[in-house]
């Protein structure tokens, strides 16, 4: 019999994959961060199926859907909202902006000022905002996707460090293979609503599922000597000569998290080193800031996770 944790991965897949060719991993990825509750970046050049993902998954959690696009002038209260007159009632009222929705698409995000974008530090810790010395709860299940092209630097604001560590995860989409590409050419090239056609094929997620999934990760058991295992890591990552910034005391709980989810994905009710490996890449690369001379070296962030995993001893 599968978990509730397997099942809501076989109806992701499978609705996901109505939509969107090719992108297990990613689809895997998002799980995660579904499960724990968790906002991601999405990596990769334009055209490669970012924001059609993002749809289906909204679609898939059956709430409200928002997308921004991410501009130089993209100011905080275009996405916060905005206290305007009301003639009727004689006072100012809030018109909320696109952030009070269930999931938020913030596209090319790196576009965005950095005003703009430190608007989102507290939605995306708190779940809340802050206008006019009011408290505004933002909806239960509220989640940031992100996108940005790593390719791209003019017209850009890079994502400051504090930004980065709020994001649970990052996802590095590539081009598809040859036989997926093939398929998207085939199901989506005849005519100009097949997009939006097969999207609103996709069926809604029981959120009683989604609920009994994050109570079993919840239960999933950690050893001392795997959370030593993680604490070991971001130890390791913070005395990396070719890092200047390591892994965050937040980015540990969120590997710890990640964790749990993927034991409880393979029917576990532990966590075993693999789990931590498995998740280590999504996690803890886009946290990581390499030095001067390893980026002029072309050394990537994932590059120095799989060296942090290899040389850390895994414990028995």
């Amino acid at each position: 019999m599968s978990s509730a944790i397997q099942e809501v991965e076989s109806l992701l897949r499978r609705e996901l994959g109505r939509v969107v060719v090719g992108a297990e991993t990613p689809t895997r990825a998002l799980i995660v961060a579904l499960v724990a509750r968790g906002h991601v970046l999405v990596q990769g050049v334009p055209g490669l199926g970012k924001t059609l993902l993002a749809k289906a998954l909204a679609r898939t959690l059956g709430g409200e859907f928002k997308r921004i696009q991410g501009t130089p002038d993209l100011m905080p209260s275009d996405i916060i909202g905005v206290h305007v007159f009301d003639e009727t009632q004689r006072n100012f009222v809030f018109r909320p902006g696109p952030l009070f929705a269930d999931v938020v698409l913030v596209d090319e995000i790196n576009r965005a000022g950095p005003k703009t974008q430190s608007a989102l530090l507290e939605a995306m810790e708190e779940r809340q905002v802050s206008v006019e010395r009011e408290v505004l709860p933002l909806p239960a299940d509220f989640l940031v996707l992100a996108t940005q092209n790593p390719r791209e630097f003019e017209g850009t604001y890079p994502l400051p460090e504090s930004q980065l560590d709020r994001f649970m995860l990052r996802i590095d989409m590539d081009y598809p293979s040859r036989e997926f590409e093939a398929e998207i050419l085939a199901r989506y090239g005849g005519m100009q609503t097949a997009i939006q056609t097969t999207l609103e094929s996709v069926g809604p997620l029981d959120p009683t599922l989604l609920t009994a999934a994050r109570a079993e990760a919840d239960r999933v058991h950690v050893s001392d000597a795997l959370a030593g295992y993680v604490l070991d890591i971001a130890r390791a990552s913070r005395e990396h000569t070719r890092l200047t910034l390591g892994l965050s005391t937040r980015g540990a709980l969120s590997l710890l998290k990640a964790a749990r989810i993927m034991a409880g994905l393979r029917g576990s009710d532990f966590v075993a080193p693999d789990d931590v490996k498995e998740a280590a890449a999504w996690v803890m690369a886009h946290r990581l800031v390499l030095t001067p001379e390893a980026a002029l070296e072309g050394l990537t962030d994932v590059e120095v996770v799989r060296s942090l995993l290899a040389d850390t001893p895994v414990p028995r």
